[in-house]
């Protein structure tokens, strides 16, 4: 008995791949549909007449249906299963998609993405079932695949989105039908191949009932350990989320990037997310603990933000400001009015003054930022699972996605307003500011 206890503990210690691997899998290819339209979304909205305030007023729709949405998943899933849940939700992203291809008016891309966010709250589920698949000293890694899945998703779908774009010759639309595609097979893979992995005797087991909504997220608070856990993947999202948020704008006022070249920057950022969670968080995690990747992450975001917040006004080499004008207005116009060109609420730079030194600049500034977004949910996400029972693990998950839609939903209106009325420099000056701070608070409190 003894030797045999000797060989299982170290399997206990490593992943079981060939259990996450279909989530994993299931995962990327449902986010490639949101990493194609990403990049773009900011700019669709100008293509419309939006400023910056609608723009963010846009960028909230999606995350305050996953606010909505997220806790009821995870409930549901820890009554009914895995796999049932991801299939329905999974139907609405493609839904979401489809509408947005079809939208001629800026109300039917904002009924786009609402449609789009009570789906997309199956993030939670898929967490919930890499917890079912896991135990907890290999969890942290499993769920930084889930972030992995983000980060291929930020390399693989600005790639599609650039390819879309240049075929269809900027043709907006034909983007959003491409991320229907993606939503489709990722439909697919869940009805053919994905295993459910919370067994029938196993769900519904809680012996308290589990709300939903603000009930569940206050009570959540106040347990002991949780609700700290949760105050800091809210505040560290409102931070970070701002620079996912407003980077296309920042760079559409600041550097002069279109679409094409946003997407290049998102494959970047992506490149450093998936090294991160694909490969350093699970060693880091077991090196070091998960408290120290939330101290690392909190510091790291913070000064990458600040970095990001005083890079220098100058337009990309190849920067034209009439190119630029007419591809947000190219196919866009309303039927009866003026072209939105007319209308662009995001100033746009002068062409003159052209350098590399703004890019490179943010270029540095993404690579902390990239690190400690990386670190950051899953290190957290890990906590909480080991601080809460087991029939409680998807439910406390789908809570801890509200509060990160929360925190999405709100960060682009504040931030977004900020953009609009104090530069585009303020909103990621604000955000380094809450982080560093953050980093102070979780050393004493954590």
């Amino acid at each position: 008995m003894s030797q045999t206890a000797t060989q299982a503990a170290p399997a206990g210690e490593k992943l079981d791949f060939k259990r996450v691997l279909p989530i994993f899998v299931i995962v990327l290819i449902d986010l490639l549909g949101l990493t194609i339209i990403i990049p773009l979304l900011p700019l669709y909205a100008a293509a419309f007449g939006a400023n910056a305030f609608v723009v963010g007023a846009l960028g909230a729709a999606y995350p305050m249906m996953q606010f909505v949405g997220a806790p009821l998943l995870g409930r549901l899933s820890d009554r009914y299963g895995r796999r049932p849940v991801l299939i329905v939700s999974q139907i609405g992203t493609f839904a979401g998609f489809v509408l947005l291809g079809l939208a001629n008016t800026l109300w039917v891309v904002f009924l786009a993405r609402l449609l789009d966010g009570l789906s997309g709250a199956n993030i939670s589920t898929a967490q919930a079932a890499i917890s079912d698949s896991t135990t907890e000293k290999t969890r942290t890694q499993g769920l930084g695949l889930i972030g992995a899945a983000f980060g291929l998703g930020f390399i693989i779908g600005p790639v599609i989105a650039f390819a879309v774009l240049a075929v269809s010759d900027n043709n907006y639309s034909m983007v959003a039908y491409t991320a229907a595609v993606f939503s489709l097979i990722s439909i697919l893979l869940t009805v053919f191949w994905f295993k459910e992995t919370l067994p029938a005797e196993k769900r519904g087991t809680a012996t308290t009932k589990a709300g939903v909504g603000f009930g569940a997220m206050l009570a959540a608070l106040k347990k002991p350990q949780v609700g700290f856990l949760l105050a800091l993947m809210f505040m560290q999202q409102f931070a970070f989320g701002g620079f996912e948020q407003l980077l296309s704008l920042f760079t559409l006022n600041r550097l002069g990037m279109n679409a094409s070249s946003n997407a290049t920057l998102f494959v970047f950022a992506g490149v450093i997310i998936v090294v991160v969670q694909g490969g350093m968080v699970g060693r880091w995690s077991r090196q070091f603990g998960d408290r120290w990747l939330i101290f690392m992450g909190l510091l790291t975001v913070g000064v990458g933000l600040m970095l990001a917040a005083a890079t220098p006004a100058q337009p990309v080499p190849w920067y034209s400001r009439a190119e630029v004008a007419e591809e947000l207005s190219l196919d866009q116009s309303l039927p009866g009015e003026t072209p939105p060109t007319e209308n662009i609420q995001i100033a746009l730079p002068e062409d003159a003054n052209k350098s590399w030194l703004g890019l490179v600049w943010l270029m540095v500034a993404i690579v902390p930022i990239a690190i400690g977004g990386g670190v950051l949910q899953p290190s957290i996400n890990s906590m909480l699972t080991q601080r809460v029972g087991k029939d409680e693990i998807g439910g406390t998950l789908g809570v801890s996605a509200a509060f990160l839609s929360a925190s999405n939903a709100l960060t682009p209106l504040i931030l977004g307003a900020i953009f609009q009325w104090l530069g585009a420099s303020a909103p990621f000056l604000i955000g380094g500011v809450i982080l560093l701070a953050l980093w102070g608070l979780a050393r004493r409190n954590l």
